[in-house]
């Protein structure tokens, strides 16, 4: 990664840490207090074993104080648990909205960046991968430094000639840190790009399965996609090593502080153990070795949860890289021309190729349409007129040339004004699971009773609505599954009605329909149509017929414009 991406990084993961280390706060305050009851609690035992030792006799108060500790501590512990979750629930509903905020306003600009399975993989994966890092993280980073520092305090109380020891070995820690972060930060930039491969294979051959299974190419696309599948495990068992072996280092120092106070205290704890303590002052020196001895797994917690929570980090800086593209698609356009008065729509030699080696798609188009025209745009099949449909819509850049709306740039128009200001229909319209009414506010969810029921009547839903269970509150399947293709058809005519963009864009908006139907739909679009800006794609001689100009598209050129 570059220098100024890691910095751009960095600057995203500060700025969703604020916000977060809020929400984190209860989480850490009762971190803290378990780690204070856990000295107390460490102090505690130590006395009581040292007594048992000693043959002084363990009080009923230090047992009842003792009780009483480990009670507290199990609560604090529970509540911490419970923050932790709540911070990061917090967190990811905060993430996945301003992320699905940004893809909405950025429209289909963003496509043209981002393959749409990386842009659900950021939404979904990514943001559930951050949990860990809200939830674990943050609170594991205060708590590696103040949780520490309690404990140290209560060896120098409870055992001051082993404070050097556990602070040496404690400083052993952050270079093991240091060096095992390293690489588990590259791991996992690996593995997310490895995840992003995998889920846009999948899904761009989940959607071709039938071409796919026509051209006998399951056992190659299975193989291809077991190759994918295992790069990402590879990768991830590489970022599963690197947390152990952070772990271990861990370990190793933790290990060091016990050896370290048991050779300080060598002669008490023998003199202890083989029953000639020496007195009732050696069993306060034997409670202060046990003390240091119980606090050495105490110190080094905080520490140990932090090291186990640096993966969740190293997540967080790689789904920044994912979401800062996403965040800074709504500044891909800055321009909010004025669409009240109509849209006057230029095409200025633009040329376009979908790949070098097939030739040009589109080549030196130009041509001029405003409020009241009906452009129909005709051609034989290949002859570029879906491809101009797409550029009209910004799904693609051309190469040369530029298409201006109202006098400015579509690259420039900032995508929510560009959206609000298109109606589209196509030839395979997206129906979403739901009732049939949500299917029709999709485009205008704010629309009176009055403005559906005429998009209901302008595109013949009123003939086959009587036919439904429900009426409107019918539900639909994904994809519009348990309706007809030309039901559908009208579904998508109806939204873009509903909607009254001035410029509509319609690629074979009369497909599956009947003749009786097309000709109620073509008359609708005759009213639709007045005062708008209308780009039409039909190979129907009705729908061409309402055209009031036509271009003939060949190979991409410009043939003919007619009026």
């Amino acid at each position: 990664m570059k220098s100024a991406d890691k910095t751009l990084t960095r600057a995203w993961v500060r700025a969703q840490s604020r916000p977060a280390r809020r929400a984190a706060s209860p989480a850490v305050f009762a971190g803290l207090a378990s780690t204070a009851l856990g000295v107390a609690q460490a102090g505690l035992i130590a006395t009581a074993l040292a007594a048992v030792l000693t043959a002084v006799g363990v009080p009923d108060r230090l047992l009842a104080a003792l009780a009483l500790v480990l009670v507290l501590r199990a609560l604090f512990g529970l509540a911490q648990e419970r923050a932790a979750a709540r911070a990061g629930i917090v967190a990811r509903r905060r993430l996945r909205g301003s992320f699905l905020r940004a893809v909405v306003a950025a429209g289909p600009p963003l496509l043209r960046r981002q393959h749409s399975a990386a842009v659900a993989g950021t939404i979904v994966d990514r943001v559930d991968l951050l949990d860990g890092y809200f939830s674990r993280w943050i609170p594991a980073a205060t708590l590696a430094t103040a949780g520490p520092l309690i404990v140290l305090a209560g060896v120098w109380w409870l055992s001051p000639r082993a404070v050097w020891v556990f602070v040496c070995c404690g400083l052993a820690v952050p270079v093991g840190q240091a060096v095992f972060g390293i690489g588990a930060a590259r791991a996992a930039r690996g593995q997310f790009l490895a995840m992003m491969r995998l889920q846009s294979r999948f899904l761009d051959r989940l959607r071709g399965i039938a071409t796919v299974v026509l051209a006998n190419a399951e056992e190659r696309e299975a193989v291809a996609l077991g190759q994918a599948a295992d790069d990402l495990r590879r990768r991830t068992m590489t970022i599963l090593r690197v947390a152990f072996l952070s772990s271990a280092a861990i370990d190793v120092a933790m290990v060091a502080a016990i050896v370290g106070v048991v050779l300080l205290y060598r002669h008490d704890l023998a003199a202890a153990l083989s029953g000639h303590p020496g007195g009732g002052h050696a069993a306060g020196t034997v409670a202060s070795a046990l003390a240091a001895l119980l606090l050495a797994p105490e110190f080094f917690a905080p520490l140990r949860a932090m090291a186990l929570a640096y993966q969740d980090r190293a997540q967080a800086a790689s789904t920044a890289e994912a979401a800062r593209d996403l965040e800074s698609a709504v500044e891909l356009g800055s321009e909010s021309p004025d669409f009240g008065s109509g849209v006057t729509l230029v095409v200025e030699n633009v040329t376009y190729a979908w790949a070098a080696d097939r030739g040009p798609a589109l080549r030196d188009v130009s041509f001029t349409a405003g409020p009241g025209d009906i452009l129909v745009l005709d051609g034989p099949s290949g002859a570029g007129k879906s491809t101009l449909v797409e550029v009209l819509l910004g799904f693609v850049q051309p190469q040369s040339g530029r298409v201006l709306l109202n006098g400015c740039d579509l690259a420039d128009i900032a995508p929510a004004a560009l959206s609000g200001a298109m109606g589209w229909v196509g030839q395979k319209p997206v129906l979403f699971a739901g009732s049939l009414r949500d299917n029709l506010l999709f485009a205008r969810p704010d629309a009176s009773a009055e403005a559906l029921d005429h998009a209901v009547r302008a595109a013949a839903i009123d003939r086959f609505l009587p036919l439904l269970p429900e009426g409107l509150e019918t539900r639909v399947g994904e994809g519009g599954f348990g309706l007809s293709g030309g039901q559908a058809q009208r579904i998508a005519l109806a939204r873009a009605i509903l909607k009254d963009a001035p410029l509509l864009l319609l690629d074979e908006p009369t497909s599956h329909l009947d003749p009786e139907t097309e000709a109620v739909v073509v008359d609708a679009l005759r009213h639709v149509a007045r005062g708008r800006t209308v780009v039409l794609c039909s190979h129907s001689a009705a729908l061409r017929a309402l055209g009031t100009r036509r271009l003939d598209l060949a190979r991409g050129v410009l043939m003919e414009a007619a009026a």
